[in-house]
């Protein structure tokens, strides 16, 4: 009786252990049996307009090449998220002219020092200026911005007047703005159960924005409209869709208002593969209006992407679970869409980019 009541208690104690796992550990394998289409290499030649590499040596490009040409990605736009400026953009110039001209371009970035200088707005827009006579073909902004910037008087909002003459600047050259504002509109969420972005704030605390902040992503959001609103001259490109992944319907009404506004895909793929019906309506509905960027650069990565704007699998894997608990499927995108958002669009937006390699 003795031994058969451990052998009850321990299959009991094993079954509360395996109901007991965490949601970082729940992996489950699926029993589903659908096609699947698992692409290397974009179905047409692709320009990324978003990507960071700091380091830009003759090697570094070589290496890189070698990568692109196993993606089929024609062209990579480089843009550190600070400190690309100056000496930094004629130094990359330099050494993409001499190794690979065809095939790289980069960005510059603002320079946010002595913010409260008298003589910083005529500054910030020289800098500019200089960097774009250099070679430079897009100014990049990061969520610095807006989110960490600060001075004596307080956080520097996204479209503070300082900067108006960077925008003009921009406009006056033809130079697109590549634009990223605040983060997902769940990271400023309480850290609850309705939270679809739990795991994330599990995983990554340092992201949670919620009750740390003096300011909420709607501020953010308004402020980036408002700067997109008060200068219709400048191009500015939304960075991960302006983070409105999540409603595409506010996004559309964004890009029918300000016909100076564009946006990219980068780190969202999450955000459209739940969606495919909805995502595969807009982007035929703005195929004018959205070009690829990746973002954080991983080789491996740009494989979901392929899948998910070329093909109609069901039911696949995301980048990153803890973007949210779901899979995704793929969005089956028509040839012409495609070229669009591969490398048309970019190529209307950057205009001195080399058309060579790509299809009609």
């Amino acid at each position: 009786m003795r031994r058969r009541l451990l052998v009850l208690l321990s299959f009991t104690a094993g079954i509360a252990s395996a109901q007991t796992i965490s949601i970082e550990e729940f992996e489950p394998k699926s029993t589903l049996r659908v096609p699947e289409h698992k692409p290397t290499h974009a179905k047409f030649p692709f320009i990324d307009v978003h990507t960071h590499h700091r380091e830009m040596s003759a090697a570094t490009l070589a290496s890189l090449t070698k990568d692109m040409d196993g993606l089929n990605m024609r062209i990579m736009i480089n843009s550190p998220v600070s400190g690309g400026e100056g000496a930094w953009v004629a130094n990359a110039v330099s050494v993409i002219k001499a190794q690979s001209p065809q095939r790289f371009a980069v960005m510059t970035n603002i320079d946010y020092s002595n913010l409260e200088d008298p003589d910083y707005p005529a500054r910030a827009a020289a800098q500019v200026e200089t960097d774009i006579k250099a070679g430079a073909i897009g100014l990049k902004v990061w969520k610095h911005l807006g989110m960490m910037l600060y001075d004596s008087k307080g956080r520097v909002k996204v479209d503070d007047p300082r900067f108006d003459g960077v925008w003009a600047m921009c406009a006056k050259y033809n130079v697109p703005v590549l634009i990223h504002t605040g983060d997902p509109w769940g990271l400023f969420q309480p850290m609850d159960k309705y939270n679809e972005r739990w795991l994330e704030l599990k995983l990554r605390a340092g992201r949670n924005q919620s009750g740390q902040t003096k300011f909420t992503w709607e501020e953010l959001i308004a402020e980036q409209h408002s700067l997109f609103a008060r200068n219709p001259k400048t191009t500015f490109i939304a960075a991960h869709l302006g983070w409105l992944g999540n409603d595409l319907g506010r996004l559309g009404e964004l890009l029918d208002r300000l016909p100076n506004v564009y946006a990219e895909i980068g780190a969202i793929t999450s955000e459209l593969g739940r969606q495919p019906r909805a995502a595969h309506r807009f982007l035929v509905k703005y195929q004018d209006r959205i070009l690829f960027g990746k973002d954080l650069y991983d080789v491996a990565e740009y494989s979901v992407y392929f899948r998910l704007l070329e093909t109609d699998d069901d039911y696949f894997d995301p980048i990153r679970k803890y973007h949210g608990i779901w899979k995704l499927y793929g969005l089956d995108l028509p040839d012409d869409v495609l070229k669009k958002i591969y490398y048309k669009n970019a190529l209307h937006l950057f205009p001195s980019l080399s058309a060579d390699g790509f299809p009609e």
